[in-house]
């Protein structure tokens, strides 16, 4: 009986070819597991046949800013011990003095209570009132008097000053017409996602028209710019002569 023992040299051939068949199938598993891996990816992404790109989900459609009139209301509150518009009660009718010259050029109305238990001040300081707005810079001709029905009887109802502009606005936040939990699967916003937004920024515009089409361009200062040029060719650079004093001087 004839025993044959390999050598190294025998078995180098054998384990060379074994190397060879694991490196070529290495590629090929790595190439089928991410043809798997994809394929699942995509029965995920095309969830009930639904492609992400054509959801309609535009805050901006669901609470557009538009362009209305609306009431712009000042409540001015008078005891029934007062016989003078106090510097705070000033300032707020400059404010609203403000507000109306940049919105409207319509009629201003000053709105008294009728029922009050503070009628004898609200006659004192509507005259006051009329007084400040003309001195800030309504005409005359465009406050006009009126009055609204108190609360209720012995109520100190304030002064109301009012005009109607055109506002930006949008629709009324806070509505929850659906069930959160119904859109979980449907890649959506919430029906009051973006409400709050858009009414800061429609509170926000100083004007409204600004919203529609931009203003006209102011002209140009052409010395100033020229001068500007001239410097920067000449590399000369504009400086502050201000000194900069700590606090003992």
């Amino acid at each position: 009986m004839t025993i044959r023992l390999s050598t190294n040299a025998e078995r180098m051939p054998e384990m060379a070819t074994t190397n060879d068949v694991n490196a070529t199938s290495l590629p090929r598993l790595a190439s089928v597991a991410l043809v798997v891996l994809a394929t699942a990816l995509c029965g995920c992404a095309n969830r009930d046949n639904m492609s992400t790109g054509s959801v309609d989900d535009d805050y901006r459609q669901r609470h557009p800013i538009v362009l209305t009139q609306a009431e712009h209301n000042v409540d001015i509150p008078v005891s029934a011990s007062d016989r003078r518009l106090t510097q705070g009660t000033r300032d707020t009718i400059r404010g609203f003095v403000q507000d109306y010259r940049a919105h409207a050029t319509g009629t201003v109305e000053i709105l008294a209570p009728q029922g009050a238990s503070n009628s004898r001040a609200i006659s004192e300081l509507r005259h006051q009132i009329r007084q400040e707005m003309v001195a800030s810079g309504i005409p005359s001709k465009r406050i006009a008097d009126s009055f609204y029905p108190a609360g209720g009887a012995g109520d100190e109802a304030p002064i109301r000053l009012h005009f109607m502009a055109t506002t930006a606005v949008t629709n009324a936040c806070g509505q929850w017409p659906e069930d959160l939990a119904d859109k979980s699967f449907g890649n959506q916003n919430y029906y009051n996602f973006g409400c709050a937004t858009q009414s800061n920024l429609a509170a926000q515009v100083a004007n409204p028209t600004d919203l529609v089409a931009p203003r006209g361009q102011t002209p140009i200062d052409a010395e100033q710019r020229g001068t500007v040029i001239d410097n920067y060719r000449s590399g000369s650079t504009p400086t502050s002569t201000a000194s900069i004093g700590g606090f003992g001087g």
